[in-house]
């Protein structure tokens, strides 16, 4: 399998997840609605779902640039950068992006927008201190290509789906403990306290699911735009010359949140351990060995 099957097998492979994330919600909400007997629990999930939805598409580039506190950087403040953005910008046959700084000693980079007209690279100024020429084209290819895989939109929706399952959950499970276990406990039958304990657990379980779903979304995608970032400078040795740097860094960045942290080119709460398995499990991006080691192996 080449890497353009392997692209278009992600994108695949992506719309059943957010399919799956979708059919959760509206079984997190078939629960609640069915234990507290109110079926408009269910209606109200949905268009909570598709308000959401279309926020996040016309907005999502906007709240995690302001998240981040990323300003657009002029042409005349780094020409250089400009240069390296439009000629693999050119090479990959996708619209310039519009670029942002983040100014903060940090080394990272992520891309947003809703599709490649309007999508937005933003760098931090430490990654573009401490990189050369060969690396920074690595790590701007890597994002271009998130852009040119379609993965910057897909990846604000699972974000958003993510999010609405775990504020569902939580808000099903207080009205079911302080409504339907207090009020209804007493004047039902055994069978109700079974489908209550289920819905509880459906409850608790809902928001672990919804996160592994968007981890797996999350370490495929980081592969394919390494593999095709590479592909784009015909130089893998940048690029794993820059995430073996990434990995070297020991600053967090400021204003990223395990809601967003997906979206960025390397985790970015650095210095923290996360050598067990249950620590790899939650990881949003894979080991940044196993990336260097897979760029190392490619042959062009």
């Amino acid at each position: 399998m080449n890497l353009y099957s392997h692209a278009e097998s992600n994108i695949r492979k992506t719309w059943l997840y957010l399919a799956g994330l979708f059919v959760l919600i509206m079984a997190v909400a078939w629960v609640a609605s069915s234990v507290l007997g109110n079926p408009s629990i269910l209606y109200i999930a949905v268009v909570l779902s598709l308000v959401m939805n279309v926020g996040a598409y016309w907005f999502s580039d906007k709240v995690a640039l302001s998240m981040m506190k990323a300003k657009p950087l002029e042409k005349s403040q780094d020409a250089e950068l400009y240069r390296i953005v439009e000629n693999l910008s050119i090479t990959a046959g996708l619209p310039v992006p519009k670029i942002y700084v983040m100014e903060t000693a940090a080394m990272n980079a992520f891309a947003t927008g809703r599709d490649a007209k309007h999508a937005v690279v933003a760098v931090t100024r430490g990654l573009r201190e401490k990189l050369d020429r060969a690396e920074l084209e690595g790590v701007l290819a890597h994002e271009l290509s998130h852009v040119g895989n379609k993965d910057i939109l897909l990846s604000t929706i699972v974000v958003v789906l993510v999010g609405l399952v775990a504020l569902l959950s939580d808000f099903f499970f207080r009205m079911m403990w302080f409504g339907g276990m207090r009020g209804n406990r007493d004047d039902r039958g055994g069978q109700h306290v079974i489908f209550l304990v289920i819905g509880i657990v459906a409850l608790v379980l809902a928001p672990i699911v919804a996160t592994l779903m968007q981890l797996a979304i999350s370490r495929k995608r980081e592969f394919l735009a390494d593999a095709s970032g590479a592909l784009l400078t015909r130089y893998p040795e940048g690029l794993a010359r820059a995430l073996h740097k990434l990995a070297l860094d020991a600053k967090p960045l400021p204003g990223a949140t395990h809601a967003t942290s997906h979206l960025f080119i390397d985790d970015p709460f650095q210095g923290k351990p996360r050598q067990s398995w249950f620590h790899k499990l939650f990881m949003t991006h894979p080991p940044i060995e196993e990336r260097i080691s897979a760029l190392q192996g490619m042959s062009i």
